[in-house]
């Protein structure tokens, strides 16, 4: 099926950056996803599909955080990392993910758990968001998409002719992002290295929110590096699903744009938070970590 959206090239750096800006930052979790045994740090050897735990009985999968993150900047205004999951998950997560998706992992969202909800809560009316930066997307990245009509979305080239091109065998969706928004793509061709990452973009152009080019689990994924006062918050999404498979360079099962790719913005993530030991550092999925988080960093 054929998207209609067509993304226009985004101009960059946004208006709104400051001199020595720096943002706060609040975690949420906006859902969970139900997922086999192993499946973030298989093993390796023939027939790994079995041992991850795929015909393991569902009653010992794992529930994991589906996270979104709201950036709170303080000339340029609020933006979101990723969407998480639709409120409608909460009724039933066939009405946004299908029913494939749906019953290959589980998903669900408590009451209060959407993002517009936890915006809500925070004082923050959907309608102020006026940047969401995508780090790629999969459907419970970008399920939410729709809650923020008015929002400008930025998501990599390769990765929105790569989710427009797939389909639900690739981890997308088009209903999700197949909409009437002002979607904006960037490309990295070119882009600056920083902090050990080869291709970066500063978002504002004063070093408070900078794109990181990690592909691997897409072919357009990225991570959202953040200036805080006297530290750096790295928001790694997919490219590192939990901490342990930092410290130990697990590569997932769930791979779509080049194990080779993977394991190089795997590694360089990883010599990011040893270089670094003050920075914190939120993996995209980490079930242990989550619970650890604060509220919110500044």
């Amino acid at each position: 099926m054929a998207v209609s959206a067509q993304p226009k090239p985004l101009a960059l750096p946004l208006p709104g950056g400051s001199l020595g800006a720096t943002v706060r930052v609040h975690p949420m979790r906006c859902g969970e996803i139900l997922i086999p045994p192993r499946a973030l740090d298989p093993p390796t050897g023939p027939a790994v599909g079995l041992r991850v735990g795929l015909t393991t009985r569902r009653s010992r999968w794992t529930w994991i955080p589906v996270p979104a993150f709201l950036v709170e900047h303080p000339t340029a205004g609020r933006l979101l990392i990723d969407t998480g999951f639709h409120a409608s998950v909460q009724v039933d997560a066939r009405t946004s993910l299908g029913r494939r998706q749906a019953w290959m992992l589980p998903a669900r969202q408590a009451p209060g758990e959407s993002a517009p909800e936890q915006l809500r809560a925070r004082g923050v009316e959907p309608d102020e968001i006026a940047v969401v930066v995508m780090t790629h997307l999969h459907n419970d990245h970008v399920s939410g998409a729709a809650q923020f009509p008015r929002a400008t979305f930025v998501v990599d080239a390769e990765e929105w002719q790569a989710a427009s091109n797939g389909g639900f065998a690739e981890g997308y969706r088009h209903e999700h992002f197949d909409l009437p928004c002002d979607w904006r793509t960037i490309d990295y061709d070119g882009a600056a290295p920083h902090a050990g990452f080869d291709r970066t973009l500063d978002l504002f152009g004063d070093g408070s929110v900078r794109l990181l080019s990690t592909r691997g689990h897409t072919r357009g994924h990225q991570s959202v590096l953040l200036a805080l006062k006297g530290r750096e918050l790295l928001l790694t999404a997919d490219a590192a699903y939990t901490r342990r498979a930092i410290d130990e360079h697990l590569v997932p099962i769930f791979v779509f744009g080049g194990a080779d790719r993977y394991r190089e913005s795997l590694s360089r993530i990883r010599d990011f938070a040893r270089r670094t030991p003050g920075a914190v550092v939120v993996p995209g999925h980490d079930a242990r970590l989550w619970p650890q988080l604060e509220p919110a960093y500044s």
